[in-house]
């Protein structure tokens, strides 16, 4: 950021001195740019194209020109800089007339919690003008700040089903002479290594679906067999609670995306159905589709999630019921993956839920249009 203020001053102190030497050789040719402004049209047009949010304030601390995000970001209102941390640094360098680099974070408007990480540089352009060179690091924090705390939450889960296989082998180790408690004991670890597995693997797959917006190779899909596929995945588990699990599909729901991924957010969607709803209940999957819009919609009969936690039950590792979650093995990434899932195909997922009205859970994602043959159509042939 240093050499792009320096190439502006230096940009500024050019075009004034080539007026001021023309108005000496030629003064029939003067232009009539006022004397206290450095901002010719040619200094604003480079301001204009510059990566970051300019603010130029003038001697009475009034902004003279800005860029149009300053405004939409909240940092110029009413033609004068918003934040008083910005407008001290203004008068300490119009001041001490030196160039101060610094991060601030400001609020990102008059209400709400919300803030802006911001890189302010603050350099003199002129006797009266000082230039504020503006980056908005929001989303980069933002980024950075999920990143910890996934590596945070990574470790404490892996810590669990480890430390529960470190002591299951001292155990094993001790009771080498029993071998009914051998076999017990031997039991409980093969279940803490399949959770393992299951959570690595799920941690694999919700970083690879963070870190792409978008699907490098989508193909045309056939939803209904997703959700068929999804069904059986899960059928022997609902049988063993009395669960029936009832099915609803259309004609024909077809979306450009991903196969695998598509049957995986279903799957996880009835699986936490079939895991929080009690015995002898019963889930339905219904698969709906018009012209614009496939839905998926996962209705179960089970106790319901409070109010407040709705907001975060498609957080990483965010569990309604961290004691029933650990019974059913649970990773507290099945939903984060959904969500993922249905943004990576251009979607959403929503819920609905009240305390013992039970909850139900829609997937939304664009309709693949018939009228398109860029794609190949490589969906399997379901017998309904």
């Amino acid at each position: 950021m240093v050499a792009v203020v320096a190439a502006v001053i230096a940009l500024v102190v050019g075009f004034v001195a080539g007026l001021v030497v023309r108005r000496h050789r030629r003064p029939e040719a003067r232009e009539t740019v006022p004397q206290t402004s450095p901002l010719t049209p040619a200094v604003i047009d480079v301001l204009r194209v510059l990566h970051s949010t300019v603010i130029v304030v003038d001697a009475s601390d009034q902004v003279v020109w800005s860029a149009p995000t300053a405004g939409a970001l909240g940092l110029v209102r009413a033609s004068e800089v918003s934040h008083p941390a910005m407008l001290d640094l203004v008068r300490e360098v119009r001041r001490e007339a030196e160039s101060r680099e610094v991060e601030l974070e400001v609020a990102r408007g008059p209400l709400g919690g919300a803030h802006l990480a911001l890189g302010v540089r603050v350099a003199p352009l002129s006797d009266r003008h000082v230039l504020l060179l503006i980056e908005d690091r929001t989303q980069a924090q933002r980024v950075e700040d999920i990143r910890r705390d996934f590596v945070v939450n990574v470790s404490h889960e892996l810590k669990t089903p480890v430390s529960g296989l470190t002591l299951l082998a001292e155990a094993v180790d001790e009771a080498r002479d029993d071998s009914e408690a051998v076999h017990r004991f031997a039991g409980r670890m093969q279940v803490e290594t399949i959770r393992l597995g299951r959570l690595v693997q799920e941690i694999v797959q919700l970083s690879r679906l963070q870190v792409g917006d978008t699907l490098d190779d989508p193909v045309l899909v056939d939803v209904v067999g997703c959700a068929q596929d999804a069904v059986e995945h899960v059928r022997l588990l609902a049988e063993d609670k009395g669960i029936r699990i009832l099915t609803s599909f259309a004609a024909q729901a077809k979306v450009y995306g991903d196969e695998n991924l598509v049957t995986t957010a279903i799957r996880n969607l009835v699986e936490n159905a079939v895991n929080y709803s009690d015995n002898d209940t019963q889930v339905s999957v219904t698969v709906r589709s018009d012209a614009d819009l496939v839905s998926v919609v996962v209705k179960d009969q089970g106790s319901g999630i409070p109010a407040g936690e709705l907001d975060r039950i498609f957080e990483r590792f965010y569990r309604v019921d961290a004691a029933r979650s650990r019974r059913t093995g649970g990773t507290g990434l099945g939903l984060a993956i959904v969500k993922h899932v249905c943004a990576n195909h251009g979607g959403e997922v929503t819920v609905w839920s009240e305390e013992g009205q039970g909850s139900t859970f829609t997937m939304r994602l664009p309709a693949a249009s018939p009228t398109t043959p860029a794609i190949p159509d490589t969906t399997r042939k379901v017998t309904p």
